[in-house]
């Protein structure tokens, strides 16, 4: 059979853009300017101003930026904000159902989206963040359920030195879980690089069924990625959502779930940058 000839890498329009005028470290901003609070707190400001020249318009503005950042912060409005806005894929409640169904060719493999880095003061070393403990955990557990090799994939952010996210899962799962990975890959800055460098790394393996773990909101754009990475390299390989941070909840909702929290507060702000993330292609 002849050789496949590789497809030019895509890159993405914006960040294309991004990258060509050196705003890689400008991102963060952005995205702490466009997400809540700060958009509600200049609709409050900007009520408040006109409360003198235009009582009825100031009020509304004053009282609907309240409403929405009450709204916002509790854990029943950040969820109907991520199931409104994001196309959420459901769990996955059986990990031998993989390996009962496995794909027409190829082997499956679990690839693990880096979500960050953190330098605690408890560790001598630089250490994952929470949600990439998250997700390497849970990696590592589904690794182990059914038997797939396991994958990293997480460089170095934007204005970061010092260990890739890579380097550091490597460590962490031979040290710490006693899992070793099986491949990693520590170049890429963000999700649409995990994306392509995850394929590259793993076109000569025979791949099957890509396994891909993230958060839940994070899901939506990394599949999106993948799906064009894995296209673009002429590959057929399925991929599979893989989700974590997902809470279980009763079929009612608790009083708790109606008032503000760290936890709405956090999973509103992820939804809002994943929407806004899709919407700019990034």
């Amino acid at each position: 059979m002849p050789a496949r000839r590789a497809r030019p890498t895509p890159i993405h329009p914006m960040n294309a853009w991004i990258h060509s005028l050196g705003l890689d470290l400008l991102k963060p901003l952005l995205v702490a300017l466009l997400l809540p609070p700060v958009p509600l707190l200049l609709l409050t400001l900007l009520g408040a101003w006109w409360l003198r020249r235009r009582p009825l318009a100031g009020w509304t503005l004053v009282l609907a930026s309240v409403g929405l950042q009450w709204t916002l912060w509790t854990t029943a409005g950040a969820d109907a904000v991520a199931e409104a806005l994001l196309d959420l894929p459901p769990p996955i409640r059986q990990p031998v159902a993989l390996q009962a169904e496995p794909p027409a060719h190829g082997q499956q493999v679990i690839v693990v989206l880096g979500g960050g880095r953190t330098a605690g003061a408890e560790y001598h070393e630089v250490s994952l963040n929470p949600l990439s403990m998250e997700r390497l955990r849970y990696g590592v557990w589904l690794s182990r359920e059914t038997g797939f090799p396991l994958a990293f994939s997480g460089g170095l952010g934007p204005g970061f030195d010092g260990p890739s996210e890579g380097s550091i899962a490597v460590r962490i799962a031979r040290e710490e879980f006693r899992h070793p990975l099986r491949w990693m890959e520590d170049r890429s800055r963000d999700t649409h690089e995990n994306a392509l460098r995850t394929i590259e790394m793993l076109r000569d393996q025979d791949v099957g069924r890509l396994i891909v773990v993230t958060h839940d909101l994070h899901l939506p754009r990394a599949l999106r990625h993948f799906e064009r990475a894995r296209d673009a390299a002429g590959l057929s390989m399925q991929v599979v959502p893989a989700p974590v941070g997902i809470t279980e909840r009763g079929p009612k909702r608790l009083f708790g779930d109606y008032l503000p929290s760290p936890q709405g507060i956090a999973r509103s702000r992820y939804a809002l940058r994943e929407w806004l993330g899709l919407l700019a292609g990034a």
